[in-house]
């Protein structure tokens, strides 16, 4: 899924209540918007029939085994045969290609490695001049394989405008580069709860993101690599020195080197299962805006939208003039299951903010409704390992900004994997693995905490309570 942008860090005054309570529309509009969903993600439905690859049968042989089918598998992939065209490459998905986080989330391809400035210069204070660089360029590079590899995927290079909702958030926002006061902001997207907002232009683009996932499939099997769909991976023998077998339930792949992408699946590296663990972020889109509708809005400049609150929201516009519409609720299980995705008390609550948001918007409908599992990580970035004495390389924790980060961390593996000392391989970030997770039911208690004081952080004007401020003081603080 996508998360973008970072929330700012301790402030202090009242309690109060959010605009979401103080504006709160009639329960039968929220109900009249919802009763056309359908339980269905949108990206993918909107992509037709995919192109199906094989399962692996038999034992094979091969330069490089990548384990995944979502960006950053598909990524490794496709650099891969770029550096190296003659190379033997596989690629093991356990469903279909783009079908899990891939193919559900927002969108947002954004520039930053590190969710945001403030929680880059906090962990990596002395080289997160470099991080913002490295991700500048990552981006740019990105776009540059849109356009070279010929990838259709609505891509649009339009910014991100982070907007107030609340009195005390406008101060967070006077400082910045992008600065918008109150009529400013309603002349860019025009709704009543918005009272300032930071339109940054040039470090997030929007992207379809099954489209992504399929054209980068299709790029990469043109290249040369060998694809197999419904191909778990059932381990891994890397005990010996020589290659790496990855099986599955009905083969094998020997290879000298292997990626690992597997985003919130468990780790196939058991040091790695503490890592990470799912978050459930939920989304609705609406049906195609009429121009009326859309003119009642303006938002003619198509930037992504995210609000500053802790439990904040992201929007967009697709290609066709509906609007995405996520994020707030941010829920934990304890694993990956499809049984967490229809959550209809957060369905009604993301229809009433976003009828809170756009009152002029009252008559629109909502199409799809999903959900889908964010590998998040106690750093909120992705971590980047290397085992089995330099053969096996992995990424993942990737927390909702893995859209352009999974590029970055293709790369990290390939340089790792070839043993090169590079740039990125040298950073701490790339270093440095996060602290694991608590075992349950430790976990569960630490992280409904967290969320619990996130909210009431919005109701206290961003004010931390002493839980959040342990957090951050040992290094496992966000706001987000």
């Amino acid at each position: 899924m996508s998360m973008p942008g970072t929330r700012p860090g301790t402030r202090t005054g009242p309690s109060h209540s959010t605009v979401y309570e103080r504006q709160a529309p009639a329960a039968e509009a929220v109900d009249a918007a919802l009763a056309p969903s359908r339980h269905a993600v949108f990206w993918l439905e909107d992509v037709g029939e995919p192109t199906a690859y094989p399962a692996l049968a038999g034992g094979t042989a091969a330069d490089l085994t990548v384990v995944g089918g979502g960006y950053c598998g598909l990524w490794t992939a496709v650099l891969a045969k770029r550096r190296d065209p003659g190379a033997r490459v596989v690629l093991l998905e356990a469903n279909t290609v783009g079908w899990a986080a891939s193919g559900r989330n927002g969108g947002f391809c954004e520039a930053s490695l590190t969710h945001g400035e403030e929680n880059g210069r906090t962990r990596w204070p002395e080289e997160y001049e470099a991080l913002e660089r490295l991700g500048a360029a990552n981006l740019d590079a990105f776009e540059a394989d849109v356009r070279d590899l010929g990838l259709d995927v609505q891509f649009e290079r339009t910014g991100m405008l982070s907007v107030a909702v609340e009195p005390h958030q406008v101060a967070w926002l006077q400082d910045g580069p992008g600065y918008l006061d109150a009529a400013a902001v309603r002349r860019e997207i025009d709704s009543p709860v918005f009272l300032a907002g930071d339109w940054s232009r040039d470090d997030c683009a929007l992207v379809h993101p099954a489209r992504l996932a399929r054209e980068l499939a299709r790029v990469a099997a043109e290249l040369g690599v060998e694809i197999h769909e419904g191909s778990r991976v059932t381990g891994i023998d890397s005990r010996s020195p020589g290659p790496v077998t990855v099986r599955t339930g009905s083969g094998s792949v020997t290879s000298d080197r292997v990626a690992l992408a597997t985003n919130v699946f468990p780790s196939l590296v058991r040091r790695a299962r503490l890592l990470t663990v799912p978050v459930y972020d939920y989304v609705l889109m609406t049906e195609p805006l009429s121009a009326t509708q859309l003119a009642s809005i303006g938002w003619s400049h198509r930037q992504g939208l995210g609000d500053l609150a802790n439990q904040f929201h992201y929007s967009r516009l697709t290609a066709d003039n509906r609007i995405l519409w996520g994020g707030y609720d941010a829920i934990y299980h304890r694993r990956v299951d499809a049984a967490h995705e229809d959550r209809p008390e957060t369905f009604r609550r993301l229809a009433a903010h976003f009828l809170t948001v756009f009152p002029q918007l009252e008559g629109v409908t909502f199409t799809h409704r999903w959900a889908g599992a964010i590998d998040t990580s106690t750093r909120f970035t992705a971590f980047h390992g290397l085992t089995a004495r330099g053969r096996v390389a992995y990424a993942a924790g990737f927390t909702g900004l893995g859209v352009g980060a999974t590029r970055f961390a293709a790369e990290v593996m390939l340089d790792r994997l070839a043993g090169l000392e590079t740039e990125r391989t040298a950073l701490e970030m790339v270093r440095r693995m996060p602290l694991p997770f608590p075992p349950e039911p430790l976990a569960s208690a630490g992280i409904n905490l967290t969320r619990w004081s996130l909210d009431r952080a919005d109701h206290r004007q961003g004010r931390r309570n002493l839980f959040l401020r342990t957090l951050d003081a040992v290094g496992l603080g966000f706001d987000s």
